[in-house]
């Protein structure tokens, strides 16, 4: 591999800063359309994200998800590795974390979500990602998982964020889908 994930990560988080403005509008009933065929006419629990750092705004979709009576919920940084989801009521307040991202109230119960929106900074047609560092999303991901074997993980980003390949590890979580701009990828299984 010529590159490892801390080049592709700074290299894909610059590219993202500079072409935030100027991107097409993504179509978010390509998403219903998912959650539909997945879930048919259930209503489910959708982790989302609160955009920050020039990740793609998703806040209309989680607006008309709400509208459509889901249940919305956020991710919390519990402690220094552990992140769970929390329940949010779309436009009521949220709190700043130590990383400067906005979360609810953490005092309410955790939720195991049915589908989960995963921010990222670069992925791969294999549908692997590369997200902050942290670890946070891979940890959590494996956990809803473990948990909830239904669960469907799609990632979120423009795609000029596609990159040839990601380099890979035993901690990496491979999603399920990736939506962009463009569409939906996924691995046609």
């Amino acid at each position: 591999m010529k590159y490892g994930k801390s080049h592709l990560r700074k290299k894909f988080l610059l590219q993202r800063k500079k072409r935030y403005l100027y991107k097409e509008k993504p179509n978010f009933s390509k998403i219903f359309k998912l959650i539909k065929k997945h879930f048919e006419k259930k209503r489910i629990v959708i982790a989302g994200y609160y955009p920050s750092s020039y990740e793609m705004n998703i806040l209309s979709f989680l607006s008309e998800a709400a509208k459509k009576k889901h249940k919305i919920v956020l991710p919390v940084i519990k402690s220094s590795n552990q992140m769970s989801y929390k329940p949010w009521i779309f436009k009521f307040p949220l709190y700043v974390n130590k990383y400067g991202i906005l979360e609810p109230e953490s005092v309410k119960k955790e939720i195991i979500p049915d589908f989960v929106m995963v921010p990222l900074v670069a992925f791969d047609n294999q549908l692997n990602r590369i997200g902050y560092g942290k670890g946070y999303y891979d940890r959590s991901l494996r956990k809803i998982r473990k948990n909830k074997k239904k669960t469907i993980f799609l990632g979120i980003a423009y795609s000029f964020q596609k990159c040839k390949r990601i380099p890979i590890n035993k901690h990496d979580f491979k999603l399920d889908y990736i939506f962009t701009e463009r569409g939906i990828i996924s691995s046609n299984k």
